[in-house]
């Protein structure tokens, strides 16, 4: 299980063990927090073509789909 900080999520890197539309490398470029400062999502931004992924941050502690770092 990767250890992950709610308040070290922004701008941390991550790779997708199985590519998704053909990337692997991801930038955390956005938290999204409930009204009583909770991390609920974040939107990962992919490396080369700049496109926007929604994803619940918890789904990073999964090692079977997003390993920390760029590998």
């Amino acid at each position: 299980m990767n250890k992950l900080s709610q308040k070290k999520l922004l701008n941390s890197k991550w790779t997708a063990v199985s590519p998704i539309k053909k990337e692997k490398h991801f930038t955390i470029v956005k938290v999204e927090v409930n009204e009583d400062q909770i991390v609920i999502g974040c939107i990962l931004q992919a490396i080369m073509s700049k496109r926007d992924i929604d994803i619940v941050w918890r789904d990073l502690r999964d090692e079977k789909k997003w390993i920390q770092g760029w590998e």
